[in-house]
């Protein structure tokens, strides 16, 4: 070996100086994307009053983030990979805190549809270039999986604080305050990271193919928007077009990948079975757990009747337990294995979901607040561990494809969670008996939803307001409970297949080489 290649090498594995910094950089814009995906829920009623939205147009402004960001993952990892992580890190975060603004100061609901929309493609450019940048950042395996821990558990921690923070702003000031949060972290976030950041990229990624991208965003757009709307409001001719339009662009999408000589997602990367049960894990955990917790924060509001900033800072056990967790995960894999880690967390969260289907309108706190610490930890094991797997099973210049891989699986999970779970507990609640003396009207708004039922029931000023809220407020339990169920059923299923896809996986000890 040349001392100029020893040297090299020697430089290549040295532990990088302030990488921990460079952490904290990646850190705040994990926290960031996450604040922003739960933030909006609470914003929902003061936005409506301002802007007027259609149903139509509301639902569009909730789910138009989420339907970019899933869409563009899969490109902006590959899109990383070829121009620079660093760069595109950069750019998203500037362009983010950009849109934020015109988020906050929307004035139209077609205004608000579109700045949403753009919100999503600035917050795809940020999540897998993170975790593409962390395995570039540390080459000691162990520093990995604490940093990937750190970093999980941050993305936990959003999904959490994002409820606190938001009832906390929506006290003080106006809605678009939840917004305006984000350019202070994102001028942050730019400075040092121009400072403190490497610059990572493939070294020969091959022409960028933009038949690709369209296939890609069609498949996994066109997928998640036929769920939802099956989901919402049950099958219709346009939902079975847009989904057959999504399968097939995702066949297609999948077909052209296996024949371009630098496809935009190597689908080899699935040929490794390390790699392939942990993104499985990942997208099923979330869909098993997305549809509780988007339904646990109306619970803890519309039927136990807190307020949003009380209901956020209920639901904060999830954050510690998914944080602490995090933090000694690989650690915990290492001593044990990583079938065992990943399978136990997700049995964890199976069992604790099987407890939510005993819940009642009068459930006590303790109960909930243990539930959501199981959760948590749970949560905080086997996601930092399948993260850790996923990134250590392919080549460093394709970190940025896997890194979007994972992203995309837990982006499909929420969106499908949602719906799938969301069906069960709307299609529970609408069958309730509408009491005796209450309006047409009221009963046909109370249907639509719980939240419905508590305004229809406030205009009335009889008894019957009082039987209506209580007769919505038992069928949304039951809703719940049910969907729990399944819930449970799903997690502990994907224990079971984790415990053997996983089987001799290992996290790395060693320093690379």
């Amino acid at each position: 070996m040349t001392s100029t290649h020893r040297a090299a090498t020697e430089s290549e594995f040295t532990p990088r100086p302030g990488r921990w910094i460079a952490l904290a950089v990646l850190v705040l814009a994990v926290l960031l994307v996450a604040v922003d995906a739960t933030v909006l829920g609470l914003a929902t009623p003061f936005l409506s009053e301002d802007l007027k939205p259609t149903g139509t147009q509301l639902l569009w402004i909730g789910d138009i983030y989420s339907f970019v960001i899933a869409g563009l993952l899969v490109t902006m990892g590959s899109l990383g990979d070829r121009i620079g992580r660093k760069k595109l890190l950069l750019t998203g975060a500037v362009a983010f805190g950009g849109v934020s603004v015109l988020n906050a100061y929307a004035t139209s609901p077609e205004m608000m549809i579109v700045a949403r929309a753009l919100l999503g493609v600035a917050g795809a450019t940020l999540m897998p270039s993170t975790l593409a940048l962390i395995r570039n950042i540390f080459h000691d395996p162990k520093e990995r999986s604490l940093a990937i821990g750190i970093w999980g558990a941050m993305a936990s921690a959003g999904t959490a604080v994002g409820p606190v923070v938001g009832g906390f702003l929506l006290e003080h000031f106006w809605w678009g305050s939840v917004f305006l949060i984000n350019l202070p972290v994102m001028a942050l976030l730019v400075l040092v990271g121009i400072k403190t950041l490497p610059e990572s990229k493939n070294p020969a990624p091959g022409p960028w193919d933009p038949a690709s991208v369209l296939l890609s965003l069609v498949g996994i757009v066109g997928i998640v928007y036929a769920v939802k709307e099956l989901a919402a409001h049950g099958p219709s001719p346009h939902v079975v077009v847009v989904g057959l339009l999504g399968a097939g662009g995702l066949y297609w999408f999948v077909r052209r990948q296996l024949t371009l000589p630098a496809p935009l997602l190597d689908m080899r990367l699935f040929h490794h079975r390390g790699f392939s049960g942990a993104v499985l894990a990942d997208l099923l955990t979330i869909l098993g757990l997305s549809g509780l917790v988007f339904f646990l924060s109306q619970y803890l509001q519309l039927v136990q009747g807190r307020s949003p900033l009380e209901a956020g800072l209920a639901e904060l056990p999830a954050a510690v337990g998914a944080v602490t967790a995090g933090l000694i995960a690989g650690t915990t894999a290492r001593r044990f294995s990583v079938r065992s880690v990943v399978a136990g967390g997700l049995g964890a969260i199976g069992v604790a979901l099987a407890v939510v289907t005993g819940i009642s309108q009068s459930t006590g706190y303790p109960l909930l607040g243990a539930v959501l610490l199981v959760v948590g930890v749970g949560a905080g094991f086997s996601f930092t561990v399948t993260a850790d797997v996923i990134l250590s099973s392919v080549p460093t210049e394709q970190a940025g494809s896997a890194s979007a891989v994972s992203e995309t699986a837990y982006e499909l999970g929420a969106a499908l969670g949602i719906a799938v779970l969301g069906s069960i507990v709307t299609g529970v609640y609408r069958d309730f008996p509408t009491p005796a003396g209450v309006p047409a009207a009221a009963s046909s708004a109370a249907h639509e939803s719980l939240g419905g039922a508590v305004e229809a029931a406030a205009r009335l000023h009889d008894a019957s307001g009082a039987a209506l809220v209580a007769a919505a407020q038992d069928a949304f339990v039951d809703g719940l409970r049910l969907a729990a169920g399944v819930g449970a059923a799903v997690l502990l299923a994907t224990s079971a297949a984790a415990w053997f896809l996983l089987r001799g996986q290992k996290l790395e000890d060693g320093v690379e080489h």
